[in-house]
């Protein structure tokens, strides 16, 4: 059989390759589709009439575009306020995340650890049973950390799923033989850390750092209950107030021109505004990271 006769032969038994291609990009477009319309759809919504949404006329484009929503929410000078100490929050909790990660998933993936397997099933343990909210809250308040930065972050230091997919990553990703060469020549387990593994694990160092970011970027529940008072909330709490404070009543509708109407559309903008100004900064940051993510995701995720 010669090789035309092949080809012609393989043709008929399956898809051609451009065929293939046209599939898989459709379907990676429905995909995606799903994926980011909705965030879109909150784009759009965000700058229209919220009685033309309800009604469904900004299916893809904005309806009487009005930046009336934003303008309402950065008129609250609390706005600043709640950046500043997200951001603060965001970076101090994912370096304190992060490096509680290392020192902690590192070692469990060294195989002559003592006592591996009984620190191992005690993390675990701790994915499935906890105290819950009370106990926790009595211990933050006996340990001093009320009022303080540290009830976001030491309560919580080591996220057990994630640590898991970093011990996976150090077991079949990091050549053993080059941390066994290193051991040879004179280092430190310290300095096989530092200048091996940590270089070595920068993809899944990127998915940690993402990981983190994001929960304590949307983090507002942990804030409510262990900083009383708004000068140490975060953005999300502070949008959480300013809603709040801009629903429908009584004494708020008697100084808006349109009484109650009027008002309930400004809370319906304000509620659209404050889901893209919170979530605005982790989609810049995103892309950054993108492809550090998906390597370290799935190196942290399969074991091999």
């Amino acid at each position: 059989m010669n090789a035309k006769t092949k080809s012609k032969s393989n043709n008929t038994t399956g898809f051609s390759e451009r065929t293939s291609d046209i599939i898989l990009v459709a379907i990676c477009a429905a995909a995606l589709f799903i994926v980011a319309y909705p965030l879109y759809y909150i784009l759009i919504a965000s700058v229209s009439n919220p009685y033309d949404v309800y009604a469904g006329k900004t299916f893809l484009f904005p309806s009487q575009f009005t930046l009336d929503g934003y303008k309402a929410v950065f008129a609250d000078s609390r706005i600043v306020t709640g950046y500043i100490n997200s951001i603060k929050y965001t970076v101090v909790g994912t370096v304190f995340s992060v490096l509680m990660l290392y020192l902690s998933a590192y070692p469990l993936s060294v195989k002559d650890l003592p006592g591996r397997k009984f620190l191992s099933i005690f993390f675990i343990f701790t994915m499935y049973f906890g105290g819950g909210l009370v106990p926790t809250y009595l211990v933050v308040k006996d340990t001093g950390l009320m009022n303080s930065m540290w009830a976001l972050f030491l309560p919580g230091g080591v996220g057990v799923g994630n640590m898991i997919i970093m011990r996976n990553f150090f077991e079949n990703s990091i050549p053993k033989e080059m941390i066994e060469a290193a051991g040879i020549d004179g280092a430190s387990k310290w300095t096989t850390f530092y200048k091996i593994v940590v270089p070595l694990s920068r993809s899944i160092m990127a998915v940690m750092v993402v990981f983190s970011m994001v929960a304590y970027w949307n983090d507002w529940f942990t804030a409510l209950i262990y900083l009383p008072g708004e000068e140490k909330a975060p953005l999300p709490l502070i949008l959480r107030n300013i809603l709040i404070k801009s629903s429908a009543s009584a004494s708020q509708a008697s100084t808006i021109s349109g009484g109650y109407a009027e008002l309930n559309k400004l809370t319906e903008m304000i509620k659209f505004s404050s889901i893209i100004v919170a979530a605005a900064p982790m989609l810049a940051i995103y892309p950054f990271v993108q492809k550090y993510f998906e390597k370290g995701f799935m190196a942290g995720a399969v074991k091999g």
